[in-house]
């Protein structure tokens, strides 16, 4: 999962919130369990205080009940957690009563604070009791009219509330350890599975891309599949634009042509004082038929680029160009070497390829003295990017100023009439590869000459 990507997001959206309910279910299940384990120590105590609150209603009027009956020897131990107190808090000084256990301090009273009983009675509550020990106590008044008003408490160590507690935390930590994890594992593969189709989808736009597939294929689930049908729907769309503008490009050029064509064979006939005007008009009538003819052209390339779904190897391209032109400069004594890098493939139709790399090393062969260097290696793309490869064209010719090497590649300029041809093969090709996304550069070669780099978009 890559930072910044959907699986990553929905990973870590559920995973914050399954922590969030388990935590918030965590506290509850503590809280409950805790209210339980309170609920059995206090009925445990309450039994030994129904005891107490027995033998005070039937102790002799006017004397300090003594329980007899509680069966528990840890009441006799001294400071052994377990305490009973009896406290007569009518008179004009409490009389207090307490079991042997608690040889020194007393138990607070409970019905002196702020708080709430149950409809027995009955108070709970913490306490600090001696040697530092942490006591629950429950306590109730008993009023027994003129024999006394008393309250009656049971203590002990709430230390065993707290290990019970305790343990259940450890168990219930585990337990939620290992659910938390099953949810993660799950989690996970719930993220990967539900985006898989995404992925497949991805995988089959890169199929159209690279040229190896015309159409979005296969069966995807009802929420992405609307998708797939629209981009499909766009394919189609651009195609049929740029099908139409072929046809009207090329319905235009044709009908130009024969006017052209007229203008021409007139013009042709003019003689004596016609024969200047006749002369100009034939020169601009070619003019006006190169144009048509480069502009059609180009919208054919326009064309191709815009939906291309070929792909061609690269090196025999560059073997076959290297090794014809080798054999047309022969004489002039060039030598056309060429190197490519394994496994190159070219998003694009052969003709392009064929004409640009015609162009250069048609170019180089002209302007060099004995030798011309094809290279052709990779450029892989940054992650989710484009790969490219380039073609290095070096010549040990005069080469170009910079002046010179940016006027080259403007539309129509030639910079040399003493060669053969158009002259206008860098712009050309400057255009070619800019209709694929590419770029052309020229520069100093290491051979003196000029060294012409032409980038392309990588099957």
């Amino acid at each position: 999962m890559r930072t910044g990507s959907l699986a990553l997001r929905l990973f870590v959206s559920a995973t914050v919130i399954s922590a969030a309910v388990l935590a918030v279910t965590g506290f509850a299940l503590h809280q409950v369990y805790r209210a339980a384990v309170e609920r059995s120590f206090d009925q445990r105590l309450d039994v030994y205080l129904k005891t107490i609150v027995a033998d005070v209603a039937n102790s002799p009027s006017g004397t300090m009940p003594e329980p007899t009956t509680l069966g528990d020897p840890l009441f006799n131990f001294p400071i052994s957690g377990w305490y009973w107190q009896i406290t007569r808090t009518d008179g004009p000084a409490a009389q207090v009563k307490t079991s042997r256990s608690l040889p020194e301090g007393k138990l607070p009273l409970l019905f002196q604070r702020e708080g709430e009983t149950d409809v027995s009675g009955m108070r709970e509550a913490y306490a600090d009791g001696p040697s530092g020990q942490r006591l629950r106590i429950v306590e109730r008044v008993v009023d027994l009219g003129e024999d006394g008003r008393y309250a009656v408490a049971v203590a002990a160590d709430a230390g065993e509330i707290e290990e019970e507690v305790a343990a259940f935390d450890q168990a219930l930590a585990a337990t939620l350890a290992i659910l938390g994890g099953a949810f993660l594992l799950t989690l996970v593969f719930q993220v990967l599975f539900g985006l898989r189709p995404l992925k497949r989808m991805l995988g089959a736009l890169h199929e159209v891309r690279t040229g190896r597939a015309d159409r979005i294929e296969g069966d995807y689930p009802i929420e992405i599949a609307p998708l797939a049908a629209e981009v499909n729907a766009l394919i189609d769309t651009n195609r049929e634009i740029v099908e139409r503008a072929r046809t009207h490009v090329g319905n235009l050029a044709h009908a130009l042509k024969t006017p052209i064509s007229v203008l021409q064979n007139e013009a042709a006939r003019g003689s004596g004082a016609e024969a200047g005007l006749a002369a100009k008009v034939t020169e601009q009538a070619q003019i006006m038929k190169d144009q048509v003819a480069h502009h059609l052209e180009r919208a054919r390339m326009a064309a191709r680029a815009s939906v291309v779904t070929t792909v061609e190897e690269v090196e025999p391209i560059v073997a076959r160009i290297a090794a014809t032109l080798a054999k047309v400069y022969r004489a002039k004594g060039v030598a056309v070497e060429a190197e490519v890098a394994d496994g190159l493939r070219f998003r694009g139709e052969r003709q392009d390829l064929e004409e640009i790399l015609g162009n250069l090393v048609d170019n180089g062969c002209k302007w060099a003295r004995t030798l011309v260097e094809i290279a052709v290696a990779a450029v892989p793309g940054a992650a989710g990017e484009r790969d490219y490869f380039d073609i290095t064209i070096d010549d040990d010719g005069p080469g170009l100023t910079p002046e010179q090497q940016t006027e080259a590649l403007k539309r129509g300029k030639r910079l040399d009439e003493t060669q053969p041809g158009s002259g206008l093969g860098l712009s050309i090709v400057a255009e070619l590869v800019g209709l694929y996304g590419g770029r052309l550069t020229l520069g100093r070669s290491p051979f003196g000459g000029l060294r012409c780099v032409v980038r392309l978009p990588a099957a």
